[in-house]
């Protein structure tokens, strides 16, 4: 039995979704990120098959992951600060920052695969997996998993230097933003293992961990980041009040996809924090009001389980209480733009991607 959240839409007050195309500043930008993310990578594998062939491995295991169709979040909120902050869509430095951010995000996501043991993103086969199988079929020697993982965990810090190689010509500013969003994505993922672990049920640190492994990372420090190589580091404030709730309400719609979503419609596995003990928001809440959820989350969950827990979440009105504390996180973002500074026709866009961030469905 599938249980589905009690709110997959934006409440009645929340406006609708822009119908319109998007601007061609910004979707001319986000098309070079991706020409660019392609052309490195290519270049990159066919230097590297030239020394030895088994190199070309390492870095398609990164442009698989790339380029499989992300939503490209993060460089759209950098172009989306810099834009918004005045800056010259000429310029190419907010394109190179871009691209940095996309191929951090593409760090993460393979070391946070491996972390998490899953075994498909974006609808594809994870690349430690992917090489578990490999060594599994040629009948190569050591362990299969050691050897997948460490291939996986390899090519996370060949997309990291990739990355970091983008940002060479940041300015100290905009570096400072670049060097906290890592150390802070870095704790967050630590924090995120080391809670599950120990079990700990406290919604306040569960909150905490979603805005620091998800919410600064994925639209807070972007949107600094542009505003900072557009020289409006005065715009901080703001997109720490934009970006700060609004990464919160990502996190925990993220949170609600996992109980409640789909593998068909996520490309990824479903029910992974059930499974891993992860305390999730949604989770954390959801312990500390019923003894019977309490229960569930001491143990791993099979299917059975895990279709119990999504009951008991809805059936306690954790589940709605998650979706209302995404609409007033929405609410706060929008409340954050509504004065500020910004470039007129870059508001409206900030504000119209409240909704499709917070009430996503992948």
């Amino acid at each position: 039995m599938t249980v589905q959240t009690t709110s997959a839409a934006p409440p009645s007050s929340a406006p609708a979704a822009t119908a319109t195309a998007p601007d061609d500043a910004l979707s001319t930008a986000l098309a070079e990120v991706e020409r660019r993310i392609a052309a490195v990578l290519t270049a990159e594998r066919d230097r590297w098959a030239a020394v030895d062939p088994r190199c070309a491995a390492l870095v398609e295991a990164v442009t698989t992951l790339s380029l499989a169709g992300g939503k490209l979040l993060r460089p759209r909120f950098c172009l989306l600060g810099y834009l918004a902050a005045g800056g010259d869509p000429e310029c190419p430095k907010a394109v190179d920052a871009a691209v940095a951010l996309e191929l951090l995000h593409s760090f993460a996501l393979l070391r946070d695969d491996v972390l998490d043991d899953a075994p498909t993103r974006r609808g594809t086969v994870t690349a430690h997996e992917r090489h578990i199988g490999d060594h599994t079929e040629r009948g190569l020697r050591g362990e299969a998993r050691r050897y997948g993982e460490g291939i996986a965990n390899l090519a996370a810090d060949l997309a990291h230097i990739y990355a970091d190689r983008f940002t060479r010509g940041l300015e100290d500013e905009a570096r400072a933003v670049w060097d906290e969003l890592r150390i802070e994505v870095t704790f967050g993922q630590y924090l995120d293992i080391a809670v599950a672990a120990e079990g700990v049920a406290d919604p306040e640190l569960s909150r905490w961990i979603a805005v620091c492994k998800s919410g600064r990372y994925t639209i807070h420090r972007p949107l600094q980041l542009g505003a900072a190589l557009a020289g409006r580091t005065d715009l901080a404030d703001v997109f720490e009040g934009y970006g700060l709730p609004l990464g919160e309400a990502f996190q925990f719609r993220d949170d609600m996809i996992d109980a409640f979503g789909t593998s068909a419609d996520t490309g990824k596995p479903a029910g992974l924090d059930f499974a891993q003990f992860k305390m999730s928001y949604l989770l954390s809440l959801g312990v500390r009001r019923d003894d019977r959820i309490r229960a569930l989350a001491a143990h791993p969950a099979g299917p059975e389980q895990a279709d119990r827990m999504r009951e008991l979440l809805v059936e306690t009105g954790v589940a709605e209480d998650v979706e209302q504390r995404i609409a007033q996180l929405v609410e706060d973002a929008r409340k954050a733009l509504a004065d500020a500074p910004l470039v007129d026709n870059w508001r409206t866009r900030l504000t119209e991607l409240t909704t499709s961030v917070a009430y996503r469905d992948r």
